[in-house]
């Protein structure tokens, strides 16, 4: 049914939600789980900082996955996570997107609420929004 599941993920409690969700079912279906941290290129954090955060992220899930029996593939990108969502799953070869409902706390909790609703609006595969 689906081969490749696409997990966006900023490290937030939602987010691990969403993790777990995605692990669960590439256990289930026997498929692969494509982690996406993006560095948001609008925030005003040193590179640097984000760069090892979204590592630390992305390296989680794979440790999740490992215990799993789940094969992870890791993708830490730079750009715009509201808009690049469509273009990652596409590039990914996901065929299903396991996303969270919201971020992280305070202004970025409502940024990642729109990149929920934007995934939604613009993907053209199913996507399983998790809260």
């Amino acid at each position: 049914m689906f081969d490749k599941i696409m997990v966006p993920t900023d490290g937030s409690e939602f987010a691990k939600k969403a993790e777990e969700m995605a692990l669960s079912l590439a256990e289930k279906l026997e498929a692969t789980v494509v982690a996406v941290h993006v560095i948001d290129e609008k925030l005003i954090y040193p590179f640097e900082v984000m760069e090892e955060d979204g590592k630390a992220i992305l390296s989680n899930v794979q440790k999740k996955g490992q215990k799993m029996g789940v094969k992870v593939e890791e993708v830490l990108i730079f750009g715009n996570p509201r808009h690049d969502m469509k273009k990652i799953s596409e590039k990914s070869g996901a065929d299903l997107v396991v996303i969270a409902s919201h971020g992280r706390t305070g202004l970025e909790k409502i940024i990642m609420g729109s990149v929920a609703e934007n995934t939604l609006k613009t993907l053209n595969m199913p996507v399983l929004l998790v809260k």
